[in-house]
């Protein structure tokens, strides 16, 4: 700071003034250069009702920081770790800002995240001033560990919304186990597999079916494997001849079960031929040219994709269509469903596929399950078409510079993104 020196020859009224003035500029000038005052104390705890990744830290606010005073030398506050007293800390989080319950209640509290279960953590509170004046830190005075509560109180909408999807399968299933009938709308790919089977059979050759390249632990594998237990049934019934080539053992094994108990079923189990069910290799397009080689070889009349399929899915379909093979498929991978859909003659798209069992068992438990998997499908559609709307209308509202809606609306896209549709 500057020195004034002030060299009177003469004392009067006017001197004192000036030494008054002078007197008052030097004391703001030191007051001014100062940093703000700390918090009196900080506090951390494990958070309540969590995975054991969250500690709570509590802290008083500055003396300089209030709601009362026009310019406050304090406009946030950084909170930082350590995973020892008086160790390396590092800043967590974003800068905190005191609000009006803050204000009122004189403390401030604060969720530090990401922590690791059961390691204990110091830390420390420092208030900042709006030029980026920081204070003397004040540091905790024991650690804080996070542990994991039986319950986490995140995932509470989840448990609500859970509850309530199954609540509405269990629901659905009992009614259509009473006789209530279940409205399914026409799936024109399932209604075709007699027209594909007897066309076979009128024609005296084969049916193809190709349950995809991947193994049992894909849910396409198994709803291709219900779909084969239709297939293998009316082909049983037509005494029509279906070859069922596999990419993996397991699928082989499961394959020549349904197509067993289609046949019992179908009362022919004299016709089942256990050897059409085979295994060919684990490589993607090792597998692809033996069923390309063997569509143009024996022209079967009606090929069946069912399952996850890839660039294989291509060469199948039309190589199947250069012979005049009717085609059925059904995938739910988006980036192979155009190809089924320009090269086959029916095609089952996502959903359809998965909906597919239920559609042709007829069976009370399976449709009661997809009706209430289709209630909670509206339920989540509902919630994402409110928070796109919230968002948007949260967006015209900085654009038309109302800072308060905004903050209200942001508020509640916030909350719906983060911990409804977590």
């Amino acid at each position: 700071m500057n020195r004034i020196v002030l060299r009177l020859k003469k004392w009067s009224p006017a001197a004192t003034s000036g030494l008054l003035v002078l007197s008052t500029l030097a004391i703001t000038g030191r007051a001014a250069d100062q940093p703000p005052r700390p918090p009196a104390s900080v506090k951390a705890a494990d958070h309540p009702w969590d995975d054991g990744t969250k500690i709570d830290v509590t802290f008083s606010l500055s003396p300089d920081d209030a709601a009362h005073l026009n310019s406050p030398k304090v406009s946030r506050y950084v909170v930082e770790r350590s995973g020892e007293p008086h160790g390396r800390f590092e800043a967590v989080g974003a800068p905190v800002v005191a609000d009006s319950a803050a204000y009122r209640s004189g403390t401030l509290t604060t969720t530090i995240d990401k922590c690791r279960l059961g390691e204990p953590y110091y830390f420390r509170v420092q208030a900042v001033a709006p030029d980026g004046t920081r204070s003397a830190p004040v540091e905790t005075t024991s650690p804080a560990i996070a542990t994991r509560q039986w319950f986490d109180s995140d995932r509470l909408w989840q448990a609500a919304i859970l509850a309530g999807l199954c609540g509405a399968i269990i629901f659905y299933i009992a009614r259509a186990r009473r006789g209530k009938p279940v409205k399914i709308r026409r799936i024109a790919a399932l209604d075709a597999i007699e027209e594909a089977v007897g066309r076979a059979t009128e024609m005296g050759r084969s049916c193809l079916y190709v349950t995809g390249v991947l193994d049992l632990n894909e849910m396409q594998t198994i709803a291709g494997i219900n779909v084969l237990s239709r297939v293998a049934k009316v082909a049983a019934e037509y005494d029509a001849k279906i070859e069922v080539p596999t990419s993996r053992s397991l699928v082989m094994a499961a394959a020549r079960e349904t197509v067993r108990a289609a046949f019992l079923a179908a009362g022919r189990p004299d016709s089942y031929e256990e050897d059409l069910i085979y295994y060919v290799t684990d490589e993607q397009f090792g597998f692809a040219a033996y069923l390309t080689g063997k569509i143009a070889r024996e022209k079967p009349a009606a090929c069946f994709y069912m399952g996850v399929f890839f660039a294989e899915s291509l060469l199948l379909a039309e190589t199947a269509n250069s012979i005049g093979a009717i085609q059925i498929a059904g995938t739910a991978e988006p980036a192979q469903l155009p190809f089924f859909v320009a090269a086959c003659d029916y095609t089952l798209i996502g959903e359809e596929f998965f909906a597919a069992s239920a559609y042709l068992s007829g069976d009370a438990d399976q449709l009661g399950s997809l009706q209430g998997q289709d209630l909670g499908k509206l339920v989540f559609g509902a919630l994402i078409i409110v928070g796109s709307l919230l968002a948007t209308a949260a967006v015209l509202a900085k654009l038309s510079s109302h800072p308060t809606s905004l903050a209200d609306l942001q508020t509640v896209v916030d909350y719906l993104r983060n911990t409804v549709l977590k």
